[in-house]
């Protein structure tokens, strides 16, 4: 068994005509680990070198998959007879064979998920409704390719001829493979069906991986910052983001996204380069280039073009161009997208005079505008949205030569009426939700021309609920975030006290409990603000989703760093609150008692001392405690936007009914145990077990709202885009029921757990026909 691999891999390697140098070579590994792992010297084959040796060596899924059995079996995994396996310390004590099995199983579930995701966006696009559009593609100047020797991984000296890398659709997974870097560039102008090409790509590519293959898996990569964070770094952030139970521990001690990302099983396709700001494709392209990743990138040619002329290539990388759509396309498609007519011909459409016109009038200047916008699948699938979706538009219209002077009036138009097709009226219901809402298409209008300049101000093509409200200005944020919290925290205890005098009748203590309610809202307010800005604001961030859950009975995380963390933090806030709050707490006692200054002061000092120690003794616990009940989300959850936000609501709810009791009883029974201790040190306080209780369940249930609202993603949203944002019209009040509309109506799309407009062609548009209407 231990010369299983050995013997595999060389009999590999002469089959494919190769010598041990250009193995090596082609597969970025010394000579000497080639050698020693074909002789049988080196017992340890990496999993990763294995992965490269497959790749090098051209292998299909099935001898991958053999390959990589047979290193893992000579490591220390012995089959059972059941087929599973038993683990041996491998006898080197290299890490890899180990991380293979637990990781492997974590790169099953993702690869479900990824195809489960991608295969309902592919239906909601309706991209095969009725076919697919062609999509095709042709090679690139040579100046933005590199060295073919590079491309195919071949030794110093070698030369070689340019690999045939031309196909349409259906061959892209075919294409990819016939390149032995693992590494394409395709670029394409706007609209010419880049993200549709991606898309097929990972579901073909998932359809034929083999088990030992890497997960293909879609990143915007638009949204990435490489002066502020390495690659491997944002695509593990990005894979928690989108798979929230990947913070899970892996391997190593590192998070699972890590573990994957590191380990070779993820393969990055990397989706909009040009939509990276202009100052930092340069710093993008050459972080690439530092690493040998296997990926696939997305591009317009101009903004890759401009980037390479600045530093270089994308290293070791084989590169295409998509194809226009042609006249026969058009013909084939749009005719079979609209009604037959109603006439004699009943196999003729509306579209079938346009086409005419466009093929025998080629020098007419409406038919020659027109025919040059239908070259990419994104008008062409805007004007099917227009003409052949929404009953009495006929497309002939679009060759009136006064109405449009050029192409580009004719993509604005496309563009502007796509929105009002897609909010029409239509009587269909939707699954599970009943009859589709009426939205006006002009307010429908205005507030996504709201979210499209929101993104175009974060420079970001993710539409991430969490974030919609940082494009406000940061002081606004942060003076919101204490109005809202000061509100609910006096309200809350406004509340609470009238109930509480109602049932005991005593209205002037009532009174003087409803003022010490503003002050305490207002206090908490002012303090949770300045908390809020220290913490997100200043440094213009927002607050992540969690990606834990409140799990109470098994699976709950064992004690370490974290708890102990959590446990001096909430002493220290409980500190510095409880002194704050208890010491205008006495002040305004004092005053509406027209208390002296001096006995004022005396009382107020005693009460913020008294509140300070009790509310670090119910504050620091509680914080412990709530670490030590989180557990990380399952690796499945979380596959779309609502889903992430339904996961934050129902922890925030759970946090909220486990805190709050937690809180007020540790609150209220620290005061009264506190009573004794703190009667010697400050002498008399006027206090009774009816103050415990009032004290503890205030503070329960002001101390989690104000904490909700301020440092937590859902309580954010409630704060900016379930009040704030509405309350101003920028947005409507069910936003969640419009934003799942939008995407129902193929306004928006799904990438992960965020959402994106259908293209950025129609982001750009709606953002300048909103600043336009604001004057902006």
């Amino acid at each position: 068994m231990a010369s299983e691999f050995s013997a595999l891999l060389r009999q590999l390697r002469h089959s494919a005509g190769m010598t041990q140098e250009i193995l090596a070579e082609r597969a970025g590994v010394g000579v000497r680990t080639v050698r020693g792992l074909e002789t049988g010297e080196r017992a340890d084959p990496r999993v990763t070198t294995v992965r490269l040796l497959a790749d090098a060596l051209g292998l299909g899924p099935a001898e991958r998959e053999e390959l990589l059995a047979a290193a893992v079996r000579r490591t220390g995994h012995r089959n059972r007879p059941d087929g599973s396996t038993d683990h041996v310390e491998p006898t080197t004590g290299q890490p890899a064979p180990a991380l293979y099995e637990p990781l492997a199983e974590v790169a099953e579930l993702l690869a479900q998920s990824v195809a489960a995701r991608w295969q309902r966006e592919e239906e909601q696009r309706q991209v095969h409704d009725p076919y697919p559009l062609p999509v095709r593609w042709r090679p690139v100047p040579e100046k933005l390719i590199d060295h073919w020797v590079n491309v195919r991984r071949l030794p110093a000296g070698g030369t070689h001829a340019p690999l045939d890398v031309s196909g349409q659709l259906d061959e892209i997974v075919d294409v990819y493979r016939r390149i032995p870097s693992g590494r394409l560039a395709v670029l394409g102008r706007a609209g010419s069906g880049k993200t549709i090409l991606t898309v097929r790509f990972v579901l073909d590519r998932l359809k034929s991986r083999a088990r030992t293959e890497p997960v293909p898996v879609i990143f915007g990569v638009g949204a990435w910052d490489p002066t502020a964070i390495a690659l491997r770094d944002w695509l593990a952030a990005q894979l928690t983001r989108d798979h929230p139970g990947l913070t899970a521990p892996g391997p190593g001690g590192s998070t699972l996204a890590v573990a994957l990302v590191e380990s070779g099983w993820v393969l990055p396709v990397l989706d909009g380069f040009d939509e990276i700001a202009g100052g930092l494709r340069r710093p993008a392209l050459e972080a690439l280039n530092s690493t040998t990743l296997p990926l696939l990138l997305t591009s317009r040619p101009a903004e890759y073009a401009a980037a390479v002329a600045e530093t270089d290539v994308l290293t070791s990388a084989a590169a295409v161009e998509l194809t226009d759509l042609t006249l026969d396309d058009l013909a084939d498609y749009l005719p079979r997208t609209t009604r037959k007519s109603c006439g004699g011909d009943l196999a003729g459409t509306a579209w079938d005079p346009v086409l005419t016109a466009l093929r025998e009038q080629p020098d007419d200047r409406a038919c020659a505008d027109l025919a040059t916008v239908l070259t990419t699948p994104l008008m062409v699938t805007l004007a099917r949205a227009v003409y052949s979706d929404t009953p009495g538009h006929d497309p002939a219209s679009l060759l009136d030569p006064r109405r449009f002077g050029g192409p580009e009036q004719l993509e604005e138009h496309l563009l502007d009426n796509f929105v009002t097709a897609a909010y029409r009226p239509r009587p269909e219901h939707l699954p599970r939700s009943g009859p589709r809402p009426d939205v006006d298409p002009e307010r429908a209008r205005y507030w996504l021309g709201y979210l499209a300049d929101h993104l175009s101000r974060l420079g970001t093509p993710n539409l991430e609920w969490w974030r919609l409200g940082s494009g406000l200005r940061r002081r606004t944020r942060a003076l919101v975030t204490a109005l809202v919290t000061a509100t609910a925290v006096s309200l809350t205890m406004g509340l609470l006290f009238w109930t509480v005098g109602t049932v005991v009748g005593s209205w002037p203590n009532v009174v003087i409990q409803f003022v010490n309610a503003a002050a305490a809202g207002l206090f908490t307010g002012l303090a949770m603000g300045t908390t809020y800005w220290f913490m997100f604001a200043a440094k213009d961030t927002a607050v992540p989703p969690s990606g834990m859950r409140v799990k109470v009975f098994g699976g709950a995380r064992k004690a370490g760093r974290s708890v102990w963390f959590r446990l001096l933090i909430g002493l220290a806030c409980g500190v510095s609150y409880g002194f704050g709050y208890g010491f205008v707490w006495g002040l305004l006692n004092c005053v509406l008692l027209h208390t002296g200054f001096p006995e004022s002061l005396n009382i107020s000092l005693k009460d913020g001392i008294l509140f300070g120690v009790v509310f670090a003794l119910g504050t620091g616990p509680a914080f412990g405690l709530q670490a030590l009940l989180e557990s990380p989300l399952d690796i499945r959850s979380a596959v779309n936007p609502m889903g992430l936000l339904r996961t934050n609501r129902r922890t925030g709810i759970a946090q909220f009914l486990l805190w709050a009791p937690g809180l007020g009883l540790l609150v209220g029974s620290g005061a009264s145990a506190m009573m004794r201790p703190m009667t010697a040190l400050l002498g008399p306080i006027g206090w009774n077990l009816a103050s415990s209780v009032q004290v503890g369940v205030t503070t329960g249930l002001g101390g989690v709202l104000s904490y909700g609202f301020t440092c937590t993603a859902f309580g954010q949203w409630v704060v900016f885009s379930r009040i704030w944002l509405p309350l101003t019209g920028r947005l409507p009040w069910p936003v969640v029921a419009f934003l799942e509309d939008a995407y129902q109506r193929g306004v928006l799309r799904q990438a992960g757990a965020v959402y994106q407009f259908r293209h950025a062609r129609l982001q750009d548009h709606l953002a300048r026909r909103y600043r336009a209407l604001r004057g902006l």
